[in-house]
């Protein structure tokens, strides 16, 4: 394979997984929204830039034509995330893409989660357009806690004792380029869970053996996060939120870790792993 589009690769997963193409030696296209943001995909080793109006379709076209895949990635708790992977894989499908990859989330198909139920719906457009694509199903990320775990706090607005399966950001990113560069893949799905049950408490306790400095955790009321960080937010993208955290609060976010074993062929990092080389 010689180019992949990967789609939002100016965020976090995109540009984790753009570093991890271009390490097996893969020309990546970066579909980002805005020329702005291009300089931020150059960084992470893009050869090239096409801006995509993921909401419109417009430059979708164009951004597929050539590429040998398609790796695609919405933006986050996105409302029109069914209609924007409808557009991405029927652009796929007139350029005729040989591998298409869709970054959904793990239990997409839980109903108390709305964003996680689009992710379900979208992988169904995916697959009625392209039934060869690969579906990546990722827990959360350690990279979510990683600055505030080196800062000294843990503060998140759910609980802090029910377990989590949270998988290292550079794993899923080596699972991405692994399947869109080798045969085999084709039509399957792979929940992407680390290889440790965690709760958030248990995380900081962790943290602080690494560090060697004190960790606090602390639980953020629901009014707090409401009043401070989900007061930017559109009001859907801020009910989503509040429906994962009331879903983290009955039952944290757990998955098995045996594909991910097997895709990378080694164990997956762990949180001390990432904290101790991060």
């Amino acid at each position: 394979m010689t180019t992949v589009l990967v789609i939002g690769a100016a965020g976090k997963t995109g540009r984790a997984v753009t570093r991890s193409l271009t390490s097996h030696g893969v020309t990546v296209r970066a579909a980002v929204r805005s020329p702005e943001r291009a300089e931020t995909a150059y960084a992470a080793g893009a050869r090239s830039i096409s801006v995509v109006d993921l909401d419109s379709g417009l430059g979708l076209d164009d951004a597929v034509d050539g590429v040998d895949g398609v790796y695609h990635l919405a933006p986050n708790v996105h409302p029109d995330e069914v209609a924007i992977a409808d557009r991405v894989a029927g652009a796929a499908v007139r350029a005729g893409v040989a591998r298409f990859v869709f970054h959904s989330v793990l239990h997409p198909h839980d109903p108390s989660m709305p964003h996680h139920l689009r992710k379900a719906e979208a992988e169904k457009v995916v697959r009625t357009h392209l039934p060869g694509a690969t579906v990546l199903r990722p827990a959360a990320y350690h990279q979510n806690l990683l600055d505030a775990a080196h800062a000294g706090r843990l503060a998140v607005p759910y609980s802090l004792e029910t377990p989590f399966t949270n998988v290292d950001l550079d794993d899923v990113a080596e699972v991405a380029a692994t399947v869109l560069t080798r045969p085999g893949h084709e039509g399957v799905t792979y929940d992407l869970a680390g290889p440790e049950v965690l709760s958030v408490r248990e995380q900081a306790h962790v943290a602080a053996d690494v560090l060697g400095h004190p960790v606090e955790v602390v639980r953020v009321e629901v009014a707090e996060w409401v009043a401070g960080p989900g007061a930017s937010l559109a009001p859907q993208a801020r009910d989503d939120l509040l429906a994962m955290f009331g879903s983290y609060d009955r039952g944290g976010l757990v998955g098995e870790a045996a594909a991910l074993r097997r895709l990378l062929g080694r164990e997956p990092r762990s949180w001390a792993d990432v904290i101790t080389h991060t």
